[in-house]
């Protein structure tokens, strides 16, 4: 019988056996179950633990595959048994648990580290502040209407684990958050791409912007001179740490204008890509990303697909018909000749920047919600040249009434996506955008940025 320790009903034996090796799994979502279902298939005696309630399309699996597993709870004495624990990314370092594991010598890794093993398969992995789900959508698209056999996974698709366990693909393309790296030891991608690097996430780093660098730069783990290492030679950040942990793969820099160590760049409306295998161009007219963020993103793609020999034509079309995903500046709709642009995942203030540069109309902007350490500075500018209000959606706003007060003709307060879209459509007027871009986390007000981004544009579709 499965155990569901939090309604009552008893475990299966759960004691570790002697030619079993036990493999616990800390959060039973989307990775946690894939990971469950590769373990189950590769050997491995498995048990699953979930603080919270298990969803139901989740608990379906997990009884059909005779999973053991508990939720709305952790019992140290079935976790601490492991030979191996694969824990969730969201799940800090510091819980008491997870070092108790670590003080036993307990290996503790990633979805991604496990499933690794047991693919022969090229990896490309995209990770980076901003643009990574953007960058990693693109590379899928192209490979994906070239013919590739591909999966997409990490933080975006289905689950790594679920597709090594269930499918036979030749590539994955992979996005990989900081926390899904940290976990990584034995894995390695043959090619790399880091798209950028600011400030996030400083808590789960001991607010040391090098501790966090460190674990993007994980991305290049175990990368030999046959792999390759994309990186953005604009980005200050990143080449200011290149030296300190550049990995030994043949290193790749794109850049906005041509550099001597630029593989790819813009001039003159046009992206010109220069991998060691050949060479083409993009005319940044016909394709469906707009804005410099989406340059680089397309550079990015661009080199990757250029080593894999993808044909040019194949590049180009792709590119045409590529679609922004759900909450990354995604066009919602039009009244009254205003246009309303979802763009919820943008939680830090990078991703906000990038937003408001490719405004091209006047904006009505509406920010805010769980600050994460915010600095606003470097989006004065953009907030004087182009925001003619500011709408604040979160329970605590004072940072960005703070910040801005000086450069918009009003900043107003509201606590629901539906009392935003109200006032905005009250304040705009024809031939202007309401910008959904809040630089901040959603956790005051809503379950995820996805959960924001739906109120968002379900006001918006009710006006």
């Amino acid at each position: 019988m499965v155990g569901y320790s939090a309604s009552g009903i008893g475990h299966n034996s759960i004691t570790k056996t002697t030619l079993t090796k036990r493999l616990v799994i800390l959060g039973a979502g989307e990775s946690g179950t894939g990971t469950a279902i590769l373990a189950k298939k590769q050997g491995w005696e498995v048990f699953v633990s979930d603080k919270s309630a298990i969803a139901k399309k989740y608990l379906d699996i997990l009884t059909e595959n005779g999973i053991d597993f508990e939720q709305e709870i952790h019992t140290p004495q079935y976790i601490l048994n492991a030979d191996e624990i694969v824990k969730s990314p969201g799940i800090p370092d510091k819980v008491e648990f997870i070092q108790q594991a670590k003080s036993k010598g307990i290996p503790i890794i990633s979805e991604i580290e496990f499933a690794g093993r047991y693919t022969n398969a090229t990896i490309i992995s995209i990770s980076g502040t901003n643009g990574k789900t953007t960058t990693t959508s693109l590379i899928y698209h192209v490979l994906k209407q070239a013919g590739f056999n591909v999966g997409l996974g990490g933080n975006i698709g289905k689950s790594f684990a679920w597709q090594v366990a269930t499918e036979n693909f030749d590539y994955y393309v992979l996005e990989l958050s900081s926390f899904q790296l940290d976990g990584n030891y034995q894995f390695k991608s043959h090619i790399s791409v880091l798209t950028n690097i600011t400030p996030d996430h400083l808590d789960r780093y001991d607010y040391k912007l090098e501790n966090y660098v460190a674990s993007k730069f994980r991305l290049g783990l175990n990368q030999t001179q046959s792999d390759y290492f994309i990186y953005c030679s604009d980005d200050p950040i990143t080449v200011q740490y290149l030296s300190d942990f550049a990995p030994n793969s043949q290193m790749l820099g794109f850049s906005y204008n041509k550099t001597p160590n630029s593989c790819a760049w813009t001039e003159n409306g046009t992206i010109h890509i220069h991998t060691p295998k050949n060479k083409y161009t993009i005319n940044m007219q016909e394709i469906t990303l707009r804005g410099i963020h989406n340059a680089y993103n397309t550079m990015a793609a661009g080199i990757v697909s250029g080593l894999l020999d993808v044909r040019k034509e194949s590049i180009r079309e792709s590119l045409m018909s590529f679609e922004n995903i759900e909450h990354r500046l995604e066009h919602v709709a039009k009244t009254n000749n205003v246009e309303y642009i979802n763009d919820s995942k943008a939680t830090n203030v990078n991703s906000a920047w990038y937003a408001l540069e490719s405004m091209e109309k006047p904006v009505i902007w509406i920010a805010g919600g769980v600050d994460k350490g915010n600095n606003y500075e470097e989006l004065r500018p953009l907030v004087r040249d182009k925001v003619k209000f500011i709408i604040c959606l979160g329970l605590d706003n004072r940072k960005i009434h703070q910040a801005f007060q000086s450069d918009v003709d009003m900043i107003i307060n509201t606590m629901s996506a539906k009392e935003a879209v109200h006032v905005a459509s009250r304040l705009a007027t024809g031939g202007e955008v309401v910008l959904l871009s809040p630089a901040c986390a959603s956790f005051d007000l809503f379950d995820s940025y996805e959960d924001r981004g739906r109120q968002f544009k379900d006001a918006v579709k009710n006006l």
